[in-house]
């Protein structure tokens, strides 16, 4: 059966990115799915083995391209950077391991082009180290982006019950009021639309947040509904989206995630769908950078700097991640898979 080759960044050094890693990677049933090649440093990768107390039993072993790659929960391949120091200690913020997850990234999109690998599935990275690094962007979304010249992108959370997409994340609130534009909001309606129908969903029911307080209470609260969001909804209507709303936020995601009316929230800003999402899947959410050329999933949690080293991170976003990864590039490339 051909399988799609997974692109797995392993973060943060100083964080739990290479531990939940090497868990995720001990797991037969990964294996019938698809390929999985580590995009990091060998040494660390073998730090990770070492803290669960599999060394012996797993072999990392370091290659130069993915098609190197013949991967088994004994044998972890990894498209080695060599640039992360062997001592660096966990729960620190350094400037060496942002700059090395930067350049995990990187490596791992070049790899894209070719179909090389048809999906990255990203741990997590810490901005502070990566600023301090040299890297100017926010966090994965805006580099993948910029790696892939992609301008018309966003960022979707997907939970157990819950689906939320995002019109802005990394801006301040004052900001994303004024990013509430029927251009931006139309664009993200359709991500939605294309991204769900990747994930095995024939007719996705969209449904799109409102900004304001009862969505604006008829311009009361506020006019971006009157004047953005509901000529966008209109306008997706007509494009042939099944779209719904806007629908005031404080009643949405109960519709969405406890009724099951919707298969996804379109919200205008990064805490109205991380708050919800989290409150209800905290260690299960997957982060999905929707509009790229390639596929990205990504663990919804961050470096966990308090844990780092120990041992115990709780590796289950990051199976979510590599299962909806599968699933997706297997649908977008398959007349691409090897």
């Amino acid at each position: 059966m051909k399988k799609p080759v997974l692109g797995i960044t392993m973060g943060d050094a100083a964080g739990i990115g290479s531990e939940i890693t090497v868990k995720s990677l001990l797991k037969p049933e990964l294996y019938e799915k698809c390929v999985p090649v580590v995009f990091g440093d060998a040494g660390q990768i073998q730090r990770a083995v070492n803290l669960i107390d599999m060394a012996g039993k797993v072999e990392v072993h370091a290659i130069d391209h993915p098609s190197q790659a013949q991967p088994s929960p004994a044998r972890i391949e990894v498209v080695d950077l060599h640039n992360v120091p062997a001592d660096v200690p966990f729960g620190k913020v350094n400037a060496a391991c942002g700059k090395a997850a930067y350049e995990f990234i990187e490596k791992a999109v070049s790899f894209t082009k070719d179909f090389s690998i048809h999906a990255v599935v990203t741990a997590p990275l810490n901005k502070e180290a990566l600023h301090l690094g040299g890297c100017p962007y926010p966090g994965h979304t805006e580099i993948l982006a910029a790696l892939t010249n992609t301008k018309d992108f966003s960022m979707m959370l997907v939970g157990p019950n819950l689906r939320v997409i995002h019109v802005s994340t990394h801006i301040s609130l004052r900001k994303a009021c004024d990013a509430c534009t029927k251009e931006r909001v139309l664009k993200v309606i359709h991500l939605a639309d294309d991204t769900l129908k990747l994930m095995g969903f024939d007719n996705p029911r969209v449904a799109v947040s409102g900004l304001n307080p009862h969505c604006g209470e008829g311009g009361l609260f506020g006019d971006e509904e009157i004047k953005e969001i509901i000529p966008a909804v209109e306008q997706a209507k007509k494009d042939g989206v099944n779209v719904f709303g806007p629908i005031a936020p404080d009643t949405v995601f109960h519709r969405a995630a406890n009724k099951g009316e919707f298969d996804i929230v379109v919200v205008m800003y990064h805490d109205q769908g991380h708050i919800p999402l989290k409150v209800l899947g905290f260690s299960s959410g997957v982060n999905v950078t929707v509009g790229l050329p390639c596929i990205r999933t990504s663990v919804d949690h961050g470096t966990a700097f308090e844990i780092a080293g120990k041992g115990i991170a709780d590796c289950l976003s990051m199976d979510t991640a590599l299962d909806l990864g599968a699933k997706m590039a297997a649908t977008r490339f398959k007349d691409k898979l090897i």
